[in-house]
């Protein structure tokens, strides 16, 4: 998770974003360690910046923020 660190989340958003957008034309990136540590790693900025990533609207918000 942590590999993440080094780039701005306004960089890893719009790629997280995009992966997600995508998910069920290609249903092998799903479990991947790359996107769960990317959504881990978002989740946990979010969290930060006090996003309570629990809920999905709130989450989606900041996403695309």
């Amino acid at each position: 998770m942590l590999r993440f660190a080094q780039f701005p989340a306004s960089e890893l958003k719009p790629v997280y974003v995009a992966l997600h957008a995508h998910l069920l034309e290609h249903p092998d990136l799903m479990d991947t360690d790359f996107l769960t540590d990317l959504q881990s790693w978002l989740q946990h900025v979010a969290g930060q910046e006090g996003v309570d990533v629990s809920n999905h609207s709130a989450w989606d918000r900041w996403l695309h923020s």
